[in-house]
Order: C-alpha cells, then structure tokens, then sequence
C-alpha cells in the first residue's frame, strides 16, 4: 500500500529515521525486514507498530544523552574563571598546614636551648672626642641576683601586670599578641611588644637584643622548650633578674637600689610599679633624668596599678591611697664626673631615639662611639661658666646661690656638629643635663622665630602693612592684642613699661612683649609654631601652643634645641641634621648611621632679617655683654616666668651658641626664681648668659680670623636708631610713656624694686633707666587715665583651653586702656606677689 511510505502522524522525520539508523526498518518493509515485519506492515497495523517502536526508541536515545549531559560540569566563563573552587581552596589550606606542620617540627627540632648569653659579663662602651681622644668608658654592669622569694608578690604581681597579666595561665607564646604587634607597628602605632614574659626572659638571657627575623625564630621555638623544661617561677625570676631598668641598672635588685636606695625586699607597691613601668622604656620614663616626661610615666604607672587591680591583686582602697613615688636624684659613678656623665648620657639618648641601637643592645657594650665634641671646645665652655659664674657663686653666704643651674651647647652652623655641651657643674652632684632637659621657659630668645615666621610667610599688621625690621607697632603695656578670637589677651611688658609707637628692630632691642604679641597674631600662632619647628625645635616640644603667648616663649625647649634653632638661622635658614654622633663601632664594624639631607627651612631672606635685627640686639639692645666676643654677632636674650631661667642665644657666621642659667631647689627639684643669684638682684639674659656666651665664644673661636656675616637682601646696620623718645605718643593716643597717665596700671598688687632683663633697656643711651616696679593688679582697680581721671579697671582675660600658665597679663591697658588684673582661669595659679612674667 502507497500509505506504508509515510511517517504515522504526530511523529518526525528524525524520530521516524530513527529504525533505519539501526537497520530495523521494518515498517518500510524493505530488503531487511523479517517476514512477520512485513506481514505486519500488510496488516493495516504498520503504521501503529512503527511509530510506537520509533517512539520508544527516540525516547531511550534521548535519555541517555540526558543522562551524560548531566554528568559534565559547564565550562566557567568571565570573571568566575578567576576564582578558584572550593576543591582547591581546601587542598590548598591543607596543604600550607601541613607546610606549618612540618616547619614547626623541623624548628622545634633544629633549635636548642643555648648556654646564657654574655650579658652578665656585658662589655663597657668607650665615648671619645672628634679628635680620638677618650672622654668616658661607662663602667661595669650593675647586677645582683635575688631569689624569687626575696621578691615581695607586690613587686612580682608589678611586673606582671606592666608585661604579662596572663604569664601563669597562658604558653609561653602569645601568636594573637605578635600579630597584634605587628599590624600596629606596621599601621604607624608605633613599635608595639608582642612577647611574653617567657619571650622577654629569652631574649635577655640566651639572644641578643638585635631586631632580627632570625632571633625572632629563634625565640619563639627557645620559649616554647624553656616552658616545658622550666617552672613558671623560674622563668619569672630569670626575668626579674637579667631586664635592664636604666641607671645601667640590670635586675630587680641593681634597679631598687638606683632608684630608692632600699632592697628589692623593701619596696613599696608604688615603688614596685614605677620599676614595672621601666620595663616599657627605661630612660624615657626615668622622671629624674627627664622631667618633662614625667606626664608620660605616670600615665604607665597608673596603667600597672589599675592592672593590678583588675586582676585583684590590689584593692580599690590601697590604690587610692598611692601617690606617685619620684625616685631619688642618680648619683654616677665616679668615671663620669664633670662633664663626663652628661656626654655619656646625651649621646646615649641620641643613639637610642634615633633607632640606631635600642637600649638593651647598647647596654650590652662593646661598642666605640666617637662624638663630634671637640675637646679645646669643650674645656672653653667649662672655663667659661667658672669664671662668668660659679666664681661668684657663695653657697653657704647666699641662699639663692644653692639653686644655680647652667646649661649650654654650641654647634656648627655649616656641618650641624655639636662642638661642646656643659650639662652642668659635675653629674655626679647635679645628675641632670641641664642641656638637654626640657622644662625652663626659653622666654624671649623665642622672639626671633616669630620675625623670621613674618617674613617668611610675608606676613602683614591688621591694617595691611608688611612686617619688616622698621615696621610700627604700639608699645603699650598691656595692649590687647587685636585679631585674636580666643579670647581677650594682653601681656604685660617689663616691670609694666610702655613705649608707645615703636619699630619691630626697637621692640626686638627692648624686648617689648605688647609688640611681639601683637605679631605672633599677625603672622598666625599656628604659622610661627611651624617656623619654629622648621628651624630645629622638635614638635613635641612642652607648650609650644598655636596662642599669642607662643611669642613670650612660654614653650619649654631644651638648650640644644635652642642652639639648632639658632644654628640654622645662622646657616641662612639651612637646617642641617645635627649630631653628637661621628662614627660608631663593635669588634671594627661600623653601625651605620642616619642619613638626613640639608633642607632649606625658611628662605634665605628670612633669615638674613632676622640676623640683621638680632645684631642690633648685641650691638645696642639688652644683649650688649655679648660684644666682649670681639666677633660679629647676633642673638637675643631671655627670661622665663618669674625669672626661674635666664637665656641669652647668639651665633656668629661660624659659631651658634646658646647658654642658660637656671634655677632649682637641690632637695626637692622645684624650679626657684634667680633672685639674689651671685649677688646680683636679677639675673637676666644679658647678664651671666651673655657674659658666658662671650667669654666662651671668644676662646672657642681663638685663631681664627673673624668673618663678616654674609647677609643678601637687608641693609646690614648694626647701628640702626634705637627706640624712638620716650616722649613719643602712642598709637592708641595715650600720654607720652614717661608720664604717670600713660604707666599707671593700678596699685593693688604689689610691687617689685628688681629692676628687668629686657627692662634694663639700655637706659643710660636714652638718658632714663627702666622702670624698677613690676606692678601687677589684681581684681577691679582704680587706674590713672590719660586725661588725668580714674578708669575702673577690671579684668578680662580668659585664656584659651591649654594655656596653663602660658598665657600671661590681663586686660589692662596704660593711657588709653583701662587697668585691671587677669580674672580669668589663670589667676589662681600664682600669688600676685610672686608672679613673673616671661621675657
């Protein structure tokens, strides 16, 4: 039948070519079929027959090749190609754990416990002058073995809680505590200690100190062994027994006795937690030989008390009861009498803050440090401060005289070396540097960085003019500054003197603290704390604040600091990187060095101005003493508050020098005013500093041919007119400065019968001497107008947050200006009478 050729209905072509692919095409009937197909197909039921065979047919191919498709992942595409699966994310982490594994057991196996390191018999390091010569060798290791028992738990659980609160519960390493350290160290929190006692005890006794990966390795696997082989107790009391406390101090016992001068056994809680809080940073936190960190240390001290608290080894009422217990002033060993101990002690600070070699590596000794002292120099200075001082010094005549301090340094402009440094008259009577300490006002040798900050930043007065040597400024005591949002501000000038209109080179001369207020405004506080800074002041230099006050010199930089400032003003605004440190060595290997470039710090014109006025302080202002150097010179002198410190700051072109003489109770360290000091009724800058620095100056410079100075852009005239008559009226339009009108600032406070630094004012060129009384009102007075009448004067300065007793004066005017005392936040701090003004 012709309808045997068509495919049955509802079927495909490919489902009806199915059979044929397999040669059963027995629906056709064609030459393979079998009979009973064919016969079939001549039924009528062919077409039936053929699509239910087809169809079954289709269907099992189908399924098969649904069932391998599903079998076959899809291929990745895009971005997924990029991400690995989880197959081999696993393997992977299974594998570095087993790398870990492994590497942990072949360290654990490869590394031994080694015999004690030789920081028992530690090496003395030799301290030498530029020329070789042998300045100081810094003795013998200072340390006493003590048993765990003679440790009172009070000190143990001290320590404890300062390093490893955990030490008994925990292993002997900490892994959480190193990542820890790490990622702050790395993120700029600073070094951070990740170690465990137990990693300390390691370090101390059988490695060096040196930060390496190596000696990391090597105390982990060390601590880890050390923990099984040894008792928690033990452990502890090797610990206790080989840290370095500072005072070349090693042990517990060598520590008690540096800074209390008892037995380990008779230490106090709060004497056990100050030595805790050494461990930290053992000369950083030593509030003896760094007062101005003594915020610092206390903080660390609160920290291991309340620790101890925490972990219930202290009560709440017993530490209420502690007060901070300062140690007893060092007394150094014999080797490092004079000059020698300051040398050794500034030097090491320098190596330790500069990262060159941490303090427990240095104290191991061994090394040879030569300096950039020079001796011929060095010997000037001390002959200097003898003969201008100490040789007027009556200690058993003259109370006042017990308190003498002396600090100075010079450096070379052109290189940065620090040539000479006196610390004082002998470390081992007087154990602080008095160079380095950071805790006198400098007064007003700071003035010159806020002229220098003028003209750098081509600053202007509030009415728009340039400031310049010969600029106008209203001389009024007790002007209030204008332009100044924190707060109304009026500091008081030398023994209450008022000058009326005066050039920027006149009140520099005389030191007048209306005008330089006024300016540091002018300029922006802010701006001249970034000159000073540029200069050579370290940033965190004690209150050295964005205020108007930053011109009297309230911050408290050290005496080198000063002299690196001065020193760059005197390379024509090129701060150089200033060192102690020539060269340093172990066993003929040199350490190296910090390498820092020259930099401009302000323009060169900047700083040939600010010579030019600073000459004409030494040549006709309050810093005349200083011409007996016979040289060029440029400088400024200066008072703190309550004349407790006396500066005088000065360089020629090839020298900058800065001296200051101080003054402090030697039985409780408390700052005195110089009052009385060699006999004299005031010291100031122009007086003991200005003569050493002269004296000094001159043999230190002898030989060589005196140099100009080579200034670029100033009219170089050390003989430029002083102060204008002192019957000159004042911007502001009050009387004449002589007259009663324009003086008078109330009469409620006491006086004082000294007459100024900065106010002894050259009277005898101007015909008149300064003012001999210091008044200084307190609470709503009457004060002399300029017309003759009274004013109510009431104060009205309130200081910005911060100030502390920075900021100075009141709201008091003369003339013009009502006259009146501070009543602001300040007034408290100080009795009327014994307030002073820095200069």
């Amino acid at each position: 039948m012709s309808s045997d050729a068509s495919p049955p209905e509802g079927t495909t072509n490919e489902e009806n070519e199915a059979p044929e692919a397999n040669g059963e095409n027995e629906a056709s009937g064609g030459p393979g079929a079998t009979g009973e197909a064919r016969a079939t197909a001549h039924t009528g039921e062919a077409g039936e027959a053929a699509h239910t065979r087809a169809t079954a047919h289709t269907g099992e191919t189908g399924g098969a090749a649904k069932a391998k498709g599903k079998g076959k992942r899809p291929r990745r595409t895009g971005w997924r190609r990029l991400v690995p699966s989880w197959r081999t994310l696993l393997g992977t982490l299974l594998a570095a754990l087993l790398l870990c594994v492994g590497l942990f057991a072949l360290g654990y196996h490869l590394v031994h416990i080694p015999p004690a390191n030789t920081a028992a018999t530690a090496q003395s390091n030799v301290y030498l002058y530029a020329d070789g010569t042998q300045i100081a060798r810094d003795g013998e290791v200072n340390r006493e073995n003590v048993q765990l028992a003679q440790i009172p738990k009070r000190t143990q659980h001290a320590a404890l809680a300062a390093e490893d609160r955990d030490f008994y519960t925990e292993s002997a390493v900490d892994p959480q505590a190193m990542l820890r350290a790490a990622w702050n160290t790395v993120t700029g929190k600073g070094k951070q200690s990740g170690s465990t006692i137990t990693q300390q005890y390691v370090k101390n006794y059988y490695l060096a100190q040196e930060q390496t990966v190596t000696r990391k390795v090597k105390e982990f696997f060390i601590s880890i062994k050390l923990d099984r082989e040894q008792s928690k107790d033990d452990i502890l009391e090797g610990y206790l027994n080989t840290s370095y406390f500072g005072r070349n101090a090693y042990g517990i016992q060598a520590a008690a006795q540096a800074y209390y001068g008892v037995d380990v056994e008779k230490l106090t809680t709060a004497q056990s937690a100050y030595l805790a809080a050494l461990l930290n940073a053992p000369s950083s936190y030593d509030v003896v030989t760094h007062p101005e960190n003594r915020a610092r240390a206390e903080a660390r001290w609160n920290y291991v008390l309340d620790g101890m608290v925490k972990e219930r080894w202290l009560s709440t009422t017993e530490r209420a009861a502690l007060e901070f217990p300062v140690p007893d002033e060092e007394k150094g060993a014999a080797g490092l009498s004079g000059q020698r101990g300051y040398v050794v002690q500034a030097v090491k600070d320098a190596i330790t803050s500069q990262d060159i070699l941490d303090e427990d590596t240095l104290a191991l000794g061994g090394y040879r440090i030569t300096t950039t002292l020079q001796r011929k120099k060095q010997d000037a200075f001390v002959a200097a401060v003898d003969d201008e001082l100490m040789a007027k010094i009556d200690k058993k005549g003259r109370k006042a005289d017990r308190n003498v301090r002396a600090g100075g340094a010079a450096i070379d402009p052109a290189t940065g070396k620090v040539l000479a440094m006196y610390g004082g008259i002998d470390y081992t009577k007087q154990y602080v540097n008095n160079a380095t300490r950071r805790d006198y006002q400098v007064g007003s040798s700071f003035k010159p960085f806020v002229f220098a900050s003028a003209a750098q930043n081509g600053a202007t007065t509030q009415d728009g003019r340039a400031i310049t040597p010969d600029t106008e400024y209203d001389g009024t005591n007790k002007r209030p500054v204008q332009g100044w949002k924190g707060g109304p501000y009026a500091p008081e000038n030398e023994d209450g003197r008022s000058y009326g209109d005066i050039t920027v080179g006149t009140a520099t001369d005389k030191s007048v603290n209306a005008v330089y207020a006024q300016m540091a405004v002018d300029v922006g506080p802010a701006a001249v704390k970034r000159t000073a800074i540029s200069l050579g002041l370290p940033q965190n230099t004690p209150d050295l604040n964005p205020y108007p006050s930053i011109a009297l010199g309230t911050a408290t930089a050290s005496v080198l600091d000063m002299t690196k400032a001065y020193a760059t003003l005197a390379n024509h605004g090129r701060h150089s990187a200033y060192t102690l440190l020539g060269s340093i060595s172990k066993n003929g290997t040199a350490v190296e060095l910090p390498e820092q470039s020259p930099r401009q710090a302000v323009d060169r014109a900047a700083a040939d101005a600010t010579t030019s006025v600073l000459r004409s302080v030494v040549e006709g202002g309050t810093g005349t003493a200083a011409r007996a150097a016979g040289r060029p010179a440029a400088g400024k002198t200066g008072t703190a508050e309550e004349d407790q410190a006396a500066w005088f700051a000065g360089y020629t072109p090839d020298l900058a020098t800065v001296v200051s003489v101080m003054g402090q109770d030697p039985d409780s360290g408390a700052h005195t005013s110089l009052y009385g000091v060699g006999g004299e009724p005031r010291v100031n800058g122009g007086g003991f500093p200005a003569r050493i620095w002269a004296q000094f100056t001159k043999k230190a410079l002898a030989g060589s041919a005196p140099a100009d100075f080579d200034l670029e852009g100033v009219d170089d005239d050390p003989d430029r007119s002083t102060a204008p008559s002192s019957t000159a009226p004042s911007a502001t339009g009050s009387a004449p400065a002589s007259s009663p009108g324009a003086t008078d600032t109330g009469t409620s406070g006491p006086t004082r019968t000294d007459s100024g630094d900065e106010g002894q004012d050259q009277g005898a060129s101007q015909g008149e001497t300064g003012s001999p009384t210091q008044g200084r009102t307190d609470g709503t007075t009457d004060g002399a107008g300029p017309d003759g009448g009274t004013a109510d004067g009431g104060g009205a300065f309130e200081g910005a947050p911060d100030m502390e007793g920075a900021d100075l004066g009141g709201v008091t005017g003369a003339g013009a200006a009502d006259s009146g005392a501070a009543a602001g936040p300040l007034s408290d701090l100080t009795s009327p009478s014994s307030r002073r003004w820095p200069q």
